[in-house]
C-alpha cells in the first residue's frame, strides 16, 4: 500500500512539472483538417490531451463493471458464506476444545452445510474431535482414517490413529502408524520420538540410530540431546556385543564416551571389553577418568577387580589410588573399606566406614560396618545394631525409571518404554527405611554410642562367639514354646547355666549341658561339628 502512494504521488508530481515547463513556454498549436484551421494555446491543447485520457480510462472502467457485475454479486455470496463457514468451524473447534460436545457437533454439522469438507478438511477434524468427546471411538478413528487417504492432512490423521492405538493398548499398530508417519515425515517430533522408543525397545538399535540422524538433520532435537541419546544407543548396542563381539562392543562404548565424556554405563563397558583384550591399562584410565566425573561404586568395583590375579592386598592400594583421586568423597571411602576387608585389614576397613557414615549416613556405610564386625569379632549383638541403624538410614542411590528400581542399568524404561529414562539417584518412596520406634535415624556417633560391648568369650572348643549366641536363643526358643524340658538322654543331669557379670556367654564347660539338654532340638548342633558357612540378607 505505501509502495502505491508513492508511486501515485510521483505521478502527480511529474504532471504538475510539465504543466509547468508548458506554462513557461508559450505557443500556438494549428491543425488543418479539410481545408479548416483549428488554432489553440498549446497548453490548453495538452490539458484536451489529459481530459481525454482520462474520459476514456473512466468510460472503460465503466463498462468493465457492469459487464462483471454478475460474477461480482455471486463472488461477493460466495465470500460472505465462506466467513459464516469459517467462524461456524472456529467456534466449533474452540468448543471441542473446551470439551463442549454439543456446541461442537452443531458448529460442525454448520460448517458442512455452507462448505464442502473436501474445501476445508478442517471439517472432518472438528466432527473427529466431537465424536472422542461424545465416546463415539469408532466414528472419530473413521474420520481419522479419511484424513490418513488424503494428502494434506495424512499426518493429522495418523497422530489421531496413533493415539486411538495408544488408548486401546494395541501397541503394534500403534509402532506401524508412528513409523509410517516418521518415514514421511522425519520432522514430526511425535512420530520420530514413538518410533525410536519403539525401535529401541525392539532392539533395533541400527534402525534407531539411523532414525536419530535423520532427527538430527531434520533439527527435530537439539544437538546435544542428540548426542546424549545417540551415546544411549551405542551403549546399548555396544552392551549385546560385549560377550560375543568385544571389539565392537568397545569402539560403540568408545564412541558413546565421544558424545558424553562422564556417561557411566558407556565407560563401564569399554572398560569390561577392554579388560577381555587384555589392554588392562587403557581401560583402567577409562575407569579413572570417569572416576574424577562422577565416582560411582560400579566404576569403583571394577577398577579395583581389574585383574583378576591381584591379591588382596594389591586391590586395596588400587582403592586407596582411586580414593587419592577422589578424597573426601562417600564413594571412595567405601570402596576403601570394602578392599580393606577383603584384605583383612580391620583397623582401616572400620576407620574408612565409620568415615563415609559421618560424611552421609545411609545404608551401605552401616551395612558393612556390620559385614566388618562378624569378620573381625563374631559379635552378632554388635552386628544386629549395625543392621539395625541401616534399617533406619536412608537408602543408596540406584538405577531408577519411572519408580522402577533396576540392579543395573537399561537403555529404556521397562514401565513405560522411554528412552534414557534411568537415573542414579535414590528410590522414590524409600528414602528413608521404616522406623519400628517412629524415631529419626540418629549419626554415626549415637550408633557408636550405642553400639554393646564387645563380649569376650574365649571357648576351648572350637565352637566361636556366634555358634554360642546361636546355642543360646535356640535354648530360650526350645525352653518357652515347651511346657515340660525333654528328658536327658543319660542319667545325669545337666546343672543350670548362669548368666555371668556384664551379660558375657557361660564359659565352654557351662555351656556344653546345652547339647545334652535338648537332644530332640533341630535348631542346636553339636560344636564338634563344623559349622555350615553361613550368608546374612543384606538389604537393598
Amino acid at each position: 500500500m505505501l509502495i502505491r502512494l508513492v508511486v501515485f504521488a510521483l505521478f502527480v508530481l511529474l504532471l504538475a512539472l510539465g504543466f509547468a515547463w508548458l506554462a513557461d513556454r508559450p505557443g500556438d498549436l494549428s491543425l488543418i483538417w479539410e481545408g479548416q484551421i483549428y488554432q489553440t494555446k498549446l497548453i490548453v491543447a495538452a490539458s484536451a490531451i489529459i481530459a481525454l485520457i482520462a474520459a476514456v480510462m473512466i468510460a472503460w472502467w465503466f463498462v468493465r463493471l457492469v459487464w462483471t457485475s454478475p460474477h461480482s454479486v455471486t463472488r461477493y455470496f460466495r465470500a460472505r458464506k465462506r466467513d459464516r463457514a469459517y467462524q461456524a468451524l472456529s467456534t466449533g473447534l474452540i468448543a471441542a476444545g473446551a470439551g463442549n460436545a454439543l456446541l461442537a457437533r452443531k458448529m460442525a454439522a454448520r460448517s458442512r452445510g455452507l462448505i464442502r469438507a473436501d474445501q476445508e478438511p478442517l471439517i472432518n477434524l472438528l466432527e473427529a474431535q466431537a465424536a472422542l468427546i461424545e465416546g463415539r471411538h469408532d466414528e472419530a478413528r473413521a474420520k481419522f482414517e479419511a484424513m490418513a487417504n488424503d494428502p494434506e492432512t495424512r499426518e493429522l490423521g495418523l497422530r489421531g490413529l496413533y493415539l486411538e492405538a495408544r488408548r486401546l493398548g494395541a501397541n503394534e499398530a500403534a509402532r506401524q502408524y508412528a513409523e509410517k508417519a516418521a518415514d514421511n515425515a522425519p520432522y514430526l517430533p511425535w512420530a520420530a520420538q514413538a518410533t525410536l522408543e519403539y525401535r529401541s525397545q525392539a532392539g533395533r538399535w541400527d534402525d534407531a540410530i539411523r532414525l536419530l540422524e535423520q532427527q538430527k538433520a531434520a533439527r527435530v532435537v537439539e544437538k546435544a540431546e542428540a548426542n546424549r541419546l545417540h551415546a544411549v544407543l551405542l551403549t546399548a548396542r555396544a552392551g549385546e556385543k560385549l560377550e560375543s563381539n568385544p571389539t565392537g562392543a568397545r569402539d560403540d562404548a568408545l564412541q558413546a564416551l565421544k558424545l558424553t565424556a562422564d556417561f557411566i554405563p558407556a565407560a563401564l563397558i569399554a572398560a569390561k571389553a577392554l579388560f577381555r583384550e587384555g589392554g588392562v591399562r587403557k581401560a583402567a584410565s577409562i575407569l579413572e577418568q570417569a572416576w574424577k566425573s562422577a565416582p560411582h561404586p560400579e566404576i569403583g568395583q571394577a577398577y579395583v577387580r581389574a585383574r583378576s590375579g591381584d591379591s588382596t592386598l594389591d586391590r586395596l592400594k588400587r582403592a586407596e589410588r582411586l580414593e587419592g583421586q577422589r578424597p573426601n568423597n562417600v564413594e571412595s571411602l567405601l570402596v576403601v573399606a570394602q578392599a580393606a576387608l577383603d584384605a583383612q585389614d580391620f583397623a582401616k576397613a572400620r576407620a574408612k566406614a565409620e568415615a563415609a557414615a559421618r560424611m552421609q549416613p545411609r545404608e551401605a556405610a552401616y551395612l558393612l560396618l556390620a559385614d566388618i564386625e562378624e569378620a573381625e569379632t563374631g559379635d552378632q549383638g554388635r552386628v544386629r545394631h549395625w543392621l539395625a541403624q541401616a534399617l533406619k538410614a536412608p537408602r543408596d542411590p540406584a538405577w531408577v525409571a519411572d519408580g522402577f528400581v533396576s540392579d543395573k542399568w537399561l537403555p529404556v524404561s521397562p514401565v513405560t518404554g522411554r528412552l534414557d529414562a534411568f537415573e542414579w539417584k535414590a528410590p522414590f518412596g524409600q528414602i528413608e527405611g521404616p522406623l519400628e520406634d517412629g524415631s529419626a535415624p540418629g549419626s554415626i556417633e549415637t550408633a557408636l554410642k550405642t553400639l554393646p560391648p564387645l563380649r569376650d568369650v574365649r571357648p576351648e572348643s572350637p565352637v566361636n562367639d556366634h555358634r554360642i549366641i546361636e546355642l543360646e536363643r535356640a535354648a530360650t526358643i526350645a525352653e518357652a514354646v515347651r511346657p515340660t524340658p525333654a528328658p536327658a538322654p543319660t542319667s545325669a543331669k545337666p546343672k543350670p547355666v548362669e548368666p555371668t557379670a556384664g551379660d558375657k556367654a557361660p564359659a565352654p564347660s557351662e555351656a556344653k549341658p546345652f547339647f545334652g539338654g535338648l537332644p530332640d532340638d533341630p535348631g542346636v548342633r553339636d560344636p564338634r561339628v563344623e559349622p555350615e558357612p553361613k550368608t546374612r540378607l543384606r538389604l537393598f
